[in-house]
């Protein structure tokens, strides 16, 4: 059984695991997980790519931080809970699906990207080989100073509304604050 008390506790406690394993040059996630910790990843909403992918770019570049592993996960937990009411999505994302890097909403490149991947990531909908908050994502909102969990709640709380995110990015974004000052 699931304690969701402490599930952020089990969270960092598998990802530490993981990372371990990771470290020691096993990188076939599959042989990671156990029945329990499967069991824990969808009782959460997340697949066991979605949560290696984050022990992988920790381990490779030192970002995400556990802790931001963490707090993105809860964000998808809090969507998978109270929206989808625990039931996984049969949809999928693919990368052919995605909009172009190249792509852009009122001047910011990537944004329509990372939009399409955050509504992908809140919904489980992410293809294996998608990753939300990917070195892309990274460098998209480390440049609008905008923490990648509290982007996915932008994302969430705007529903299908594009303007609200924009909105939210030129009011967090350095380079729109100066250009306004």
């Amino acid at each position: 059984m699931i304690n969701n008390y402490l599930w952020d506790t089990d969270f960092s406690k598998l990802f530490a695991r993981c990372f371990e394993r990771y470290k020691s040059g096993d990188t076939d996630f599959n042989q990671y997980y156990t029945k329990e910790d499967l069991g824990f990843l969808y009782s959460i909403g997340y697949k066991p790519r979605e949560f290696f992918d984050f022990v992988e770019d920790f381990g490779d570049e030192g970002v995400p931080s556990p802790t931001t592993a963490v707090l993105i996960a809860s964000v998808r937990r809090d969507y998978f809970m109270t929206i989808q009411r625990g039931a996984l999505s049969d949809e999928l994302l693919v990368p052919e699906d995605l909009p172009d890097r190249g792509d852009d909403w009122d001047g910011f490149h990537w944004l329509p990207r990372i939009v399409a991947k955050a509504r992908a990531k809140l919904r489980g909908e992410l293809h294996p080989d998608i990753m939300y908050g990917c070195g892309g994502d990274r460098n998209f909102l480390s440049r609008h100073a905008i923490h990648p969990a509290d982007f996915l709640r932008v994302v969430w709380a705007a529903g299908d509304h594009d303007e609200a995110i924009i909105a939210y990015v030129k009011a967090h974004s350095p380079s729109t604050q100066e250009a306004e000052a």
